[in-house]
């Protein structure tokens, strides 16, 4: 006789209003012991929501239950549902950066004596001991600041599991990882997964969650629309079910080689990054340039911004040399970059659509005393706000109340506003949903459309496959081979690049 699986977590009737808007409406859900559970969802379907929630950030609406570990609650705490189990790693990570890897992993265990003594030994013992159980090796007096993104969530995991964990959530974990980055922690899931917890997965890349999950439950508009046996799913039926329409994917690629380059880099190298790197961009093409971690892509990216100067080589626009000392060189001479870290590199959070908007072109707008009139910066972000599409109250907002999506948007208006010929775009869509990647490729084949040269830089194979008209492979600091779409199959090109 085959036993029932009882759940860890059961939510029944979830509701939750913020003010007029409601966020959540009627969810009942369950996550099981040793489950890997995965939540997707459109930005604004209501998965930060339903995560604090159970987390016991936000009390829901009167009527609904959350049942833990067979024990019902009608709302739970922060200190509750630690106790209980639950652990969250928000996208943030939420560490300490001035500590070292030992005192994050174990700092819970102090927090309830605060007039005793540190017991630094039986924290590093704690953090060790938990570190082996993943299988990982990070040194323990490292400071976690100084550490790599993957690095910092493995941290994040190890402090999960040094507090007792048995239910953990992960949002949105590979969103600012690389493919070999991404592969690594999907590993370290499956033997949470064979450790007995449950893990909460949250992702917008669609076909990580059907490789990862047992099941997958699918939120849109605060409501849920079904949760399935991930074996009965692909990436195509979620998009389907995440907007409520099919999204296809087709093969844009067009033969530009009659037209004149607008700008050609000629054995191109920087001692240790890259090295005898030659190739041209036509007017209007998409150019994608798709490699791993170490293959050079972004510090070719960043070579060709002014930001750091070729050691080898050089750079050519309309066939005339291009000395590049500067970004401010790069902007003169019609070059616009999108790092690939827009909350770090890209924004400025708590400033507004209109003040990031006209930070790349304050010059332009400043009068003759030379200062920037507000109804300037505003009309410059109203412009943009609806060429883009950019979701916002006004463009007084702040950039940090946006999703996403948009906030990728408002990095695209503030070097579009620079009317560039040449625009770099390195990892694009990075933690953008499903329907904003969609309408960020419509937005740069338009640009393309209208004369603009892009390089698309990313790890995402069917992003640069789709997307672009040519694609170049990078490995170890060297262009390898160039591809094209249509002619080239999607699986072709991802068997050479994660060879």
């Amino acid at each position: 006789m085959i036993l029932p699986i009882v759940p860890f977590l059961k939510l029944e009737n979830i509701g939750k209003r913020f003010g007029g808007t409601v966020a959540l409406d009627d969810i009942d859900w369950s996550v099981n012991p040793g489950e890997v559970h995965c939540l997707v969802g459109e930005n604004g379907s209501g998965k930060s929501t339903l995560i604090k929630i159970v987390a016991g950030v936000h009390r829901p609406n009167a009527g609904g239950h959350i049942i833990v570990d067979g024990t019902t609650f009608d709302h739970l705490t922060p200190y509750r549902a630690k106790k209980l189990g639950i652990q969250v790693i928000y996208q943030d990570l939420s560490l300490f950066p001035n500590l070292s890897v030992w005192e994050n992993i174990a700092i819970d265990q102090e927090l309830g004596a605060p007039f005793l003594p540190v017991r630094c030994k039986a924290m590093r013992t704690t953090a060790s001991e938990v570190l082996a159980s993943l299988g990982a090796q990070l040194p323990l007096d490292a400071i976690v600041g100084q550490l790599s993104v993957a690095e910092r969530q493995i941290v994040a995991i190890c402090r999960g599991l040094a507090a007792k964990a048995k239910l953990l959530f992960m949002d949105e974990p590979t969103s600012s990882l690389t493919h070999h980055e991404v592969v690594r922690l999907l590993e370290i899931v499956h033997r949470l997964k064979h450790m007995g917890l449950a893990v909460v997965f949250v992702s917008h890349r669609l076909e990580e969650v059907v490789a990862l999950a047992e099941r997958v439950t699918v939120l849109r508009d605060g409501r849920k629309v079904a949760t399935l046996p991930a074996d009965d799913v692909d990436d195509h039926r979620l998009a389907e079910l995440m907007t409520g329409s099919r999204i296809t994917h087709t093969v844009k690629a067009r033969n530009l080689a009659r037209r004149d380059p607008v700008l050609e880099v000629r054995g191109g190298g920087r001692s240790g990054e890259f090295t005898d790197v030659s190739f041209s961009l036509n007017a209007g093409e998409v150019l994608g340039i798709v490699g791993l971690m170490g293959s050079g892509r972004t510090e070719l990216a960043l070579a060709l911004f002014g930001m750091a100067q070729l050691h080898h080589g050089g750079i050519f626009a309309y066939g005339k040399p291009l000395e590049l000392r500067s970004n401010q060189d790069a902007i003169r001479a019609g070059i616009a970059y999108v790092s690939e870290d827009r909350l770090l590199l890209g924004l400025n959070l708590k400033q507004s659509i209109a003040d990031n908007t006209a930070i790349t072109v304050l010059d332009r707008l400043a009068n003759r005393f030379g200062l920037v009139p507000p109804p300037q910066r505003s009309r410059l972000a109203a412009e943009w706000i609806a060429r883009l599409g950019i979701k916002a109250l006004n463009t007084g907002a702040s950039v940090q109340t946006l999703s996403g999506g948009n906030q990728q948007r408002v990095v695209l208006a503030k070097w579009l506003a620079t009317k560039p010929k040449i625009l770099i775009l390195d990892t694009p869509t990075a933690g953008v949903d499903i329907r904003n990647k969609q309408g960020i490729y419509d937005i740069i084949r338009k640009l393309a459309d209208e004369g603009v040269a892009v390089i698309m830089i990313s790890d995402e194979i069917p992003e640069v496959y789709f997307n672009s008209d040519r694609v170049l492979h990078m490995r170890e600091g060297r262009l390898v081979k160039e591809y094209v779409p249509g002619i080239t199959s999607e699986n072709a090109l991802a068997e050479a690049v994660f060879a």
